[in-house]
C-alpha cells in the first residue's frame, strides 16, 4: 500500500489504486462488462483488471493484491463453486437397494419356499435363478447413463459442449434465466445508429470526425473509422489535442474541429441541439459552429428477441439483464427484448447478491448466461452456468457448465429442448425396463415364465433401452 505505479498505454492495471498524476481513459469491460471506457484523471479511483488505453498514470496503490478487486473475484468464483447445487444419481441410490433386496428374496425362492411347498427344490431353484436373471439391473445401468451421453454427444453436433450428464438433468428442470448483457445479448461492439448532419452531408460530417480520431484507440474512433472506410490522408491532419473528459480538438486542411460530448461544446460557447437517444453521442463543430452528431452504440444481436420469446415458449417463468452498464442504456435493451426484469450499474459481487437472492427463491433450476471475467463468478455459482465460447473470456468458459462454441443464442434453446427429450428417454427407459422386470420376476415366482423370458427381460430390455438411447444421437444440424 502506497507503493507508486506508473501503468501505460494497453498495459493492465495490477493493482486498486488512485491515480495521482496524469489522464487517460481506461477499458473496464472485464469487470464491469460496460464497454465504454471511463474517463480518469488526478484523484480518481482505478481498479485492477482495467486496461490503460491511452496516456501514462501514475497511481498510488490503496490495496493489496488479495483485497483487489481482481483478487476478490477469484475468490468469489471458488466459494460459488462450493455452492453449487448437486443433482441425486437415481440409478445410484437405486441399486443400493434393489441388489441386495433381489438377491434376498432369490435366496428365500431356493431355499425357504421349498420346505413349505409341496414343489421340489429343483423346481423352487430354477425359479429362483430365473428370478436373478430378470431381476439383473442391466437396461437401467447401462440405458440411463447413456441416453446422458448421448444428450451431451448430441449437444456437441450442435455447437453445445455440457460439461456432465447431471447439468443436462437440471437444465431440463429451470425456470429462471439470468442474462448479462454486453457481449451476451449485444454484440459487445460500438456501432453508428444514426448520423445527424446540419449544413453538410452524412459523408462530410463522418468524415471530420474520422480525421479527428485518426490517432484514437478508442472504441468509438474505430466504430467511426469503420463507417468511413475510407483512406485517411494523415497530411490533412495539422494537429490533435485531446482534453480529458470532454473529446477532441483538431486542426485539419486549417479548419478548427471539436469532436466530443456536450460539455466540450459548452465550453467553447457553441449553440447546439442536445440529442436524445440511447447510446454515445458524439457532437461536431466546425470553426466554432455546430454542424451535426452522431449517435454511436452497442447494437442487440439478430437472435436475441427470437430466443426470448421461445425462451418462454420452454416455460421460462422469469427472464432477467443483469449489466454494469447504464440505467437508461439497460433499460433500452429491456424493452426491446421484452424482458421481465433489468438491474444496472452492476460490479461483479453485485451480480452474485442477485443471483443468489434468485437462487433462494426460485422453485426450479436457475440458469446464468454471460461472457466476461465480471461474470465468472455468477456462473459457478448459478445451478447452470452457460458462457458463450466463441467470444467468452478462458476464465468464464472456465467457470461454466455448458458453452456455446459459437455466438448463437437461440443455442441455449436448442439446449434446453434437448435437456428436455433426454430426460423423456431416460423416463421412457426406467419405466420400461421396470414393467418388464416386475411382470416377469413375478411370472418367475408363479413359474409361469421360463429362462428364455428372464434372458429377453435382462438382455433383450437391455438392447431395446439402448436403442432408444442411441435416439439422443440425432440431432437436426442447422
Amino acid at each position: 500500500i502506497n507503493d507508486l505505479i506508473i501503468v501505460k498505454p494497453g498495459e493492465k492495471i495490477p493493482l486498486d489504486g488512485i491515480v495521482i498524476d496524469g489522464s487517460s481513459n481506461i477499458d473496464t469491460k472485464a469487470l464491469t462488462g460496460e464497454i465504454i471506457p471511463r474517463s480518469i484523471t488526478i484523484n480518481d479511483e482505478v481498479l485492477s483488471g482495467s486496461i490503460n488505453l491511452s496516456g501514462v498514470i501514475k497511481v498510488r496503490v490503496t490495496k493489496t493484491f488479495k483485497q483487489s478487486t481482481v483478487s476478490k473475484i477469484l475468490d468469489l468464483v471458488e466459494n460459488a463453486s462450493n455452492k453449487k447445487s448437486k443433482s441425486e444419481n437415481f440409478i445410484t441410490k437405486f441399486a443400493s437397494f434393489y441388489t441386495p433386496i433381489v438377491v434376498f428374496i432369490a435366496l428365500i425362492l431356493a431355499t425357504v419356499v421349498p420346505l413349505i411347498t409341496d414343489a421340489s427344490f429343483n423346481t423352487w431353484l430354477y425359479r429362483a435363478l430365473s428370478f436373478l436373471v430378470v431381476s439383473c439391473p442391466c437396461a437401467l445401468v447401462i440405458s440411463i447413463p447413456l441416453s446422458f451421453f448421448g444428450g451431451i454427444g448430441g449437444a456437441s453436433k450442435l455447437g453445445i459442449l455440457i460439461k456432465g450428464s447431471n447439468y443436462l438433468e437440471l437444465l431440463s428442470k429451470a425456470d429462471t434465466i439470468v442474462f448479462d448483457k454486453t457481449g451476451t445479448l449485444t454484440k459487445g461492439i460500438f456501432e453508428i445508429q444514426k448520423i445527424n448532419s446540419i449544413n453538410v452531408t452524412d459523408e462530410e460530417l463522418l468524415k471530420y470526425v474520422c480525421y479527428a480520431e485518426n490517432y484514437s484507440l478508442h472504441p468509438i474512433a474505430t466504430a467511426v473509422k469503420n463507417k468511413y472506410n475510407k483512406k485517411i490522408d494523415n497530411k490533412k491532419i495539422k494537429s490533435i489535442k485531446e482534453i480529458a473528459g470532454l473529446g477532441i480538438e483538431a486542426k485539419i486542411d486549417n479548419h478548427k474541429i471539436l469532436v466530443g460530448n456536450e460539455k466540450l461544446l459548452e465550453k467553447h460557447k457553441i449553440n447546439f441541439n442536445k440529442f436524445n437517444g440511447v447510446g454515445t453521442i458524439i457532437y461536431v463543430a466546425l470553426d466554432n459552429k455546430y454542424i451535426g452528431n452522431i449517435l454511436i452504440s452497442d447494437t442487440i444481436k439478430n437472435d436475441a428477441y427470437n430466443t426470448i420469446i421461445k425462451l418462454k415458449e420452454q416455460n421460462i417463468k422469469n427472464i432477467i439483464m443483469l449489466t454494469g452498464d447504464k440505467k437508461d442504456i439497460g433499460n433500452y435493451v429491456a424493452d426491446k427484448l421484452k424482458i421481465d426484469k433489468v438491474y444496472t450499474d452492476l460490479l461483479p459481487q453485485d451480480k452474485v447478491k442477485i443471483v443468489e437472492k434468485f437462487n433462494a427463491n426460485s422453485i426450479g433450476k436457475l440458469i446464468f448466461v454471460g461472457d466476461g471475467i465480471n461474470d465468472a463468478p455468477v456462473l459457478a455459482l448459478a445451478d447452470i452456468g452457460i458462457s458463450m465460447g466463441s467470444i467468452g473470456t478462458d476464465s468464464a468458459i472456465e467457470a461454466s457448465d455448458i458453452v456455446i462454441m459459437t455466438d448463437e443464442l437461440s443455442k441455449i434453446v436448442e439446449a434446453i429442448k434437448l435437456s428436455h427429450k433426454t430426460m423423456k428417454i431416460v423416463k421412457q427407459n426406467i419405466v420400461f425396463a421396470i414393467s418388464v422386470k416386475i411382470i416377469v420376476l413375478i411370472f418367475a415366482v408363479l413359474g409361469i415364465s421360463t429362462m428364455w423370458e428372464a434372458v429377453f427381460a435382462d438382455v433383450g430390455v437391455s438392447i431395446i433401452a439402448i436403442l432408444n438411447s442411441l435416439r439422443m444421437l440425432k440431432v437436426r444440424r442447422k
